[in-house]
């Protein structure tokens, strides 16, 4: 990465769901056993009334969360993301998709962001759970301002939506700095290019904006796509895109089976069929070790991803 100035998406999370418990009083958060990590420990110390340690026990917690919501409350349910979406999936099924009911699920330390943990702990797979749940909404936003926003559209969207954050700072994507308001549905253009379209969501969409940088220097111009919503996918912006570059690029800090990549092509084989190349972990669990290592083991770095891309746009 080009750039150095990193921050926290939990932080950004926890600095905004503070700032909106006076705004929303039927807002209620619950919790884990891991405030601290999932940062909803600022809102459970302000409003003790207006939260819930469930311990450990998540199906337990989500079905705390449906019925706060079947009475009418917004609830907000947090925990690693590998337990509220595999650990609780039936519960998230049955108790909160099939009826539809307005809770919000945060899942942190998503995809191999949980490093030292290990493989039990990286939610590789998450995105796709939830995208398979019908009535789901599922985001992932790409840096700490923008996750305020979507926190706030989240909060504020009628339903289930599911959101993931990573564990580690991630390096600020400058080009969404001055975005105003976070539109679920509706993906970001942030550079512009005729040779090929580089779609990103969470942690990865800064190494595409290095990833199209370090093309440039090449005499080839991508189209970079924040799709910091996975469903519902902005298809408009994607045919577009793909339509203008003929070559489409997905990459993502998750399976390739199902997420971000599974999404886009099934909108491109639906409406605008274009060769598809998608970079992401490759049907497998991760290991421990640092985030950047697992990242670059993967080749989920602009270093290794940018000569890959080059081979793809030029087959």
């Amino acid at each position: 990465m080009t750039e150095i100035n990193k921050k926290s998406l939990r932080g950004a999370f926890g600095e905004t769901l503070l700032e909106i418990a006076e705004e929303v009083p039927d807002l209620i958060v619950l919790g884990g056993d891991l405030t601290k990590s999932t940062k909803v420990d600022a809102f459970a110390e302000r409003y003790p009334e207006r939260f819930f340690n469930a311990g450990i026990a998540e199906q337990n917690m989500i079905g705390v969360a449906a019925g706060l919501a079947a009475s009418g409350k917004i609830s907000l349910a947090a925990s690693f993301a590998v337990f509220i979406t595999s650990r609780a999936n039936e519960q998230v099924r049955a108790a909160v998709a099939l009826p539809n009911l307005n809770v919000k699920l945060v899942g942190t330390h998503a995809g191999l962001s949980a490093s030292q943990d290990g493989s039990s702990h990286q939610s590789v797979e998450d995105m796709a759970l939830m995208r398979a749940l019908p009535n789901m909404t599922v985001l992932a936003p790409a840096s700490a301002h923008e996750t305020k926003l979507a926190t706030r559209a989240m909060v504020e969207h009628k339903g289930p939506v599911y959101m993931r954050l990573p564990r580690h700072e991630v390096t600020d994507v400058v080009e969404l700095s001055g975005k105003k308001e976070f539109v679920i549905g509706q993906g970001d253009q942030l550079l512009t290019g005729d040779d090929v379209t580089i779609v990103a969501c969470g942690t990865m969409t800064a190494e595409a904006i290095a990833v199209a940088k370090m093309l440039a220097a090449k005499n080839v111009k991508a189209d970079v796509l924040n799709m910091a919503t996975i469903k519902p996918l902005d298809e408009k912006l994607l045919i577009e895109s793909a339509q203008k570059t003929g070559k489409v690029v997905t990459i993502e800090d998750h399976t390739i089976i199902g997420g971000l990549g599974g999404a886009v092509a099934e909108a491109l084989s639906r409406n605008q069929p274009t060769p598809l190349k998608s970079f992401g972990i490759n049907d497998e669990f991760g290991e421990s070790g640092r985030t950047e290592d697992l990242y670059n083991a993967r080749g989920l770095t602009a270093d290794k991803l940018t000569p890959e891309i080059l081979k793809f746009i030029n087959k």
